[in-house]
């Protein structure tokens, strides 16, 4: 009790739960745009449940890594070395989540291209949808991957495990907030779609560049796809007011004033 009202009253302690609670939200956004695309290809009646289902499996991973901290931290020490490389467990979580994220983003955006695409191995042969199961298992594969690395960012950020916990758990709070006016907002902007299918694939490629031991500096990710996004918002009000403007010519009306 002495310990929890000690790092209560320190403000270093506070400084860097806060940072920490930034940093788990910016990671949590690869994992949480991969479950609304996903999530997005269920029926619509099971659409929520697999979401809460997906990142309450991201809380309860990240809480159960955080019970096995001396462990995870061990998994960040090389144990083998291929080609005058050394890897560690840390990189080859990251370069097979990085694959698994690369074929699911390439799949995704062939099936979105392709007007007659080829059935989905993972989900049950049927090419415009998935089954729950295959969707929560999926989601599983991504979370534990992300999870290993939001946790070995919070080993690195502070030395205090209450304050890793509450940081995750707001993290993952915001995350389940956010997730349905995320999806929402896919679904009915399929061009965002394929933007967040973008973002996947250069997460998935930034994952294996990790895994072989080129650092990429995370700020020039999110700067890049926080661009990307603008441009998109930016098209996506051009497209808007061109609607406008055709609905009003149609409706034998003037066309609205800029």
């Amino acid at each position: 009790m002495e310990y929890l009202i000690g790092l209560l009253q320190s403000p270093a302690a506070w400084a860097a739960f806060v940072t920490l609670v930034a940093m788990e939200v910016v990671l949590g956004i690869d994992n949480l745009l991969f479950i609304s695309i996903l999530t997005n290809k269920l029926p619509e009646a099971d659409r929520p449940r697999a979401r809460r289902i997906g990142i309450s499996l991201a809380l309860v991973l990240r809480l159960a890594l955080l019970s096995l901290i001396f462990v995870i931290v061990q998994l960040d020490t090389d144990f083998i070395t291929l080609f005058g490389q050394g890897f560690s467990w840390r990189d080859l979580i990251l370069i097979a989540g990085g694959l698994f994220l690369v074929w699911k983003a390439t799949s995704e955006i062939h099936h979105s291209v392709d007007p007659e695409p080829a059935p989905d191995v993972f989900s049950g042969g049927k090419a415009a949808s998935i089954g729950f199961s295959a969707a929560i298992g999926q989601i599983l594969v991504l979370d534990l991957v992300f999870s290993v690395d939001s946790i070995l960012t919070a080993v690195g950020m502070t030395e205090h495990v209450p304050i890793m916990v509450a940081a995750v758990i707001i993290a993952v709070a915001v995350m389940l907030l956010a997730s349905a006016p995320l999806a929402a907002f896919i679904h009915k902007n399929p061009t965002v779609v394929m933007l967040a299918l973008g973002f996947l694939l250069m997460i998935g490629m930034t994952l294996i560049a990790e895994g072989f031991g080129f650092h990429v500096p995370k700020g020039y990710i999110y700067a890049a796809m926080a661009f990307s996004a603008g441009v998109e918002a930016l098209n996506m009000l051009a497209r808007n007011a061109n609607k406008r403007k055709q609905a009003a010519v149609k409706a034998g009306g003037e066309p609205p004033a800029h």
